[in-house]
């Protein structure tokens, strides 16, 4: 057994880290940037020494007692091909590291470590289910072919409505207008921030489309609508594939929770606790009774 607990939450916007010891104390906490492994390994292994380093310095720990540390990490994207494996190769200076998807993460702290479903909605989305020995994903392929539902699916659609606005092809809207404010209203400028934009890039439009919708801006309505309509389907399958319990995760729930249908609603649970606590069960933390 481990004499401390070390688990990360890395995703798509931001990476988390919280340091325990066995009794489950927390001793310290870390913060980083984005770490899905769509962005390099490198930009990976950085946020969890970044967040790591953070969390062991706010704890107190001598360098010589980060050996006694058992780590966890969840990590968007590492179903990919390699991911795993590259990342299982890393020396890195804890006695024991362990690596799973950021679903997979949520899912054990949604329920204590017990059979169940998360639906993760952030900046990207995906399903994780445990049931009965098994343990496997639904959707989640990586923005912009899968994602439905996500922040970054939201923001995608609203560039979209923007550009289609500033052409003439759609009639504008204050989504639509405080959209391409942040470019001059200029397509060129637009189109050049697309470019260059990552997944938690389209994301931080994400809160402007709720406000919007739930201003009552047409355009945006349709937008958070279709998210639901993915978001109830994700639902759906997940029950359909045998999962006991279901819980939300991820930025975005709270806010998309309102625009679900009430039955849908009703079949949800509340999550007991956070993606991080997942990490520390994946690290081999268990709570005493």
């Amino acid at each position: 057994m481990a004499r401390y607990y070390l688990g990360f939450d890395v995703g798509g916007t931001r990476t988390r880290a919280r340091l325990i010891d066995s009794g489950g104390t927390v001793l310290g906490s870390g913060n980083a940037g984005p770490g899905n492994t769509r962005m390099g390994l490198d930009g990976v292994r950085a946020v969890l020494d970044e967040a790591g380093r953070q969390a062991i310095a706010a704890a107190g720990l001598e360098a010589n007692e980060i050996g006694e540390v058992a780590m966890g990490a969840g990590i968007a994207g590492l179903s990919r091909t390699g991911a795993r494996a590259a990342l299982e190769a890393i020396d890195f200076p804890y006695a024991a590291s362990t690596f799973a998807s950021d679903g997979m993460i949520a899912n054990l702290g949604a329920h204590g470590g017990r059979d169940g479903a998360i639906l993760v909605i952030g900046t990207g989305s995906s399903a994780h289910v445990l049931h009965e020995g098994n343990s496997f994903t639904i959707g989640g392929y990586g923005f912009p072919i899968s994602d439905e539902g996500s922040g970054a699916a939201l923001g995608l659609s609203a560039m979209r409505h923007a550009l289609r606005a500033l052409d003439g092809r759609t009639k504008p809207t204050p989504l639509s207008s405080a959209v391409t404010k942040g470019f001059g209203h200029e397509t060129p400028r637009a189109v050049a921030w697309m470019d260059a934009a990552r997944p938690a890039d389209y994301a931080s439009f994400a809160p402007l489309v709720m406000d919007f919708a739930e201003a009552g801006d047409e355009i945006a309505c349709s937008i958070v609508e279709d998210a639901a309509r993915h978001i109830e389907r994700f639902i759906e399958t997940i029950f359909e594939r045998g999962a006991p319990r279901c819980a939300l995760a991820g930025g975005l729930a709270p806010r998309m929770q309102p625009w679900l249908k009430a039955r849908t609603v009703a079949r949800l649970v509340r999550a007991e606790g956070d993606p991080v606590e997942g990490a520390l069960y994946l690290a081999g933390y268990r709570a005493r009774e």
